[in-house]
């Protein structure tokens, strides 16, 4: 499976292609960064992630498309900008019918490192160490976007499993409940016939 990795920014937006291997070999496809000027206008620096983005998609063909969810920061206004950047790439995926899934800083973290504390250093450290990268990607922003589709390519399995599983457990309950509405509706139709054949005509005094 080929997984595009972003770690969406107006300023800096890594973007990371991985491919997944047998077990969990991993390789990495190409990395990079889209930048945009801070001085531009916000539409115009959404425009130009967008086809960066999309050009990627197009050249690469990921599978899926990892992207990191945003949490509250306590910069409000980069947080805004995180998101539409990261809403960007989900349009992007979309008309192109791509899975989109969004990990967490932590989810990311734990699955790369194993700790979901780590620090950029150490998760940039595992990513080299697990693609058996010789230099360091630059900026952090590549690396993140890196080590985004190495937890998705690991982690997508576990959940696709564990949704099937939760969908079998749904339906079982829904065909169990069914069964169990179907029973009282056949003993309360009993007692009703029962009820009338004690009351047939001739039976009172």
């Amino acid at each position: 499976m080929r997984v595009l990795g972003v770690d969406p920014g107006l300023t800096r937006c890594g973007l990371g292609v991985v491919d997944g291997g047998k077990g969990r070999a991993v390789r990495c496809v190409a990395v990079g960064v889209v930048r945009t000027p801070p001085d531009a206008e916000l539409a115009h620096r959404l425009l130009g992630i967008s086809d960066e983005v999309e050009r990627w998609m197009d050249k690469y063909r990921p599978e899926a498309v990892a992207v990191e969810r945003v949490f509250a920061q306590h910069n409000v206004r980069t947080a805004m900008g995180t998101a539409q950047a990261g809403g960007v790439v989900a349009l992007a995926a979309a008309r192109r019918g791509l899975p989109v899934v969004f990990h967490t800083p932590s989810e990311v973290k734990a699955a790369v490192s194993g700790s979901g504390r780590a620090d950029k250093a150490q998760v940039t450290a595992m990513v080299m160490r697990l693609l058996n990268l010789e230099v360091a990607p630059h900026p952090a922003d590549a690396a993140d976007a890196l080590a985004l589709a190495i937890c998705h390519l690991w982690r997508e399995p576990m959940r696709a499993r564990l949704a099937e599983a939760e969908a079998r457990a749904a339906e079982m309950a829904r065909t169990h409940k069914a069964r169990l509405a179907a029973a009282a509706k056949q003993a309360s139709a009993n007692k009703q016939a029962t009820m009338t054949k004690t009351k047939k005509p001739g039976a009172a005094r």
